[in-house]
């Protein structure tokens, strides 16, 4: 009798040592999970606070002055408008500009694409006309000819970086440009009776801005 109430009093020992180990390190785990917890709450809304605050601070004046520079026109032209002149001193010519490229505009004197940027901004701003009537002498113009540009934002002058010849379906001539260009084209051969095959393209870099 003395023996079997010995072995269960070891075994109720045992027992409660092992329910107070595992108590313990729940605790442990318990405790150490809810710091980590707390922590990264803590942390959470601390970059809640500071970004609030970047948010909400004033702006500096190096990250504000120049930041959108304001545009060379004020308003843009609308269709079928007169904008301005260009003046070609090789051939003591000055031709009016209208915007757009239709037969309309096209009637009355060189047309402005009206998808391409406006004379004087940076990128590609395209101009067409008739080889038989404001661009009757144009094949006379090539490289490093000057091409001048009046708008009511200023004087534009172009100087010819390169004379190309493409098909008339070629559309590269009305692809965006890295600087200020002046791209002016009509129908080619010059002599060609009917609707001539290709085109007679001229690229100029901007190389002086006169505002009026």
């Amino acid at each position: 009798m003395k023996h079997f109430l010995s072995t269960v009093k070891k075994k109720r020992t045992l027992l409660l040592f092992s329910a107070a180990i595992l108590f313990a390190a729940g605790v442990y785990l318990t405790s150490t999970n809810a710091f980590k917890l707390a922590k990264a709450y803590f942390f959470y809304e601390q970059q809640k606070a500071d970004y609030h605050v970047i948010k909400t601070a004033p702006a500096k004046a190096s990250e504000t002055e120049g930041a959108k520079p304001s545009p060379l026109y004020e308003t843009r032209p609308v269709k079928g408008e007169r904008m301005g002149e260009l003046i070609i001193p090789k051939l003591d010519a000055v031709l009016p500009i209208y915007h757009g490229t239709e037969e309309d505009e096209l009637e009355k004197g060189v047309g402005h694409f009206a998808q391409s940027v406006l004379p004087g901004e940076k990128d590609n701003s395209v101009l067409s006309g008739h080889r038989d009537t404001v661009f009757r002498q144009l094949g006379k113009v090539g490289e490093n000819d000057l091409l001048i540009v009046k708008t009511s934002a200023g004087t534009f002058t172009y100087k010819i970086r390169k004379v190309r010849i493409v098909d008339e379906n070629d559309r590269t001539v009305i692809v965006p440009k890295p600087r200020a260009t002046l791209t002016v084209s009509t129908c080619y051969p010059f002599d060609f009776i009917g609707s001539a095959p290709e085109r007679y393209v001229l690229i100029a870099n901007l190389i002086k801005t006169e505002k009026p």
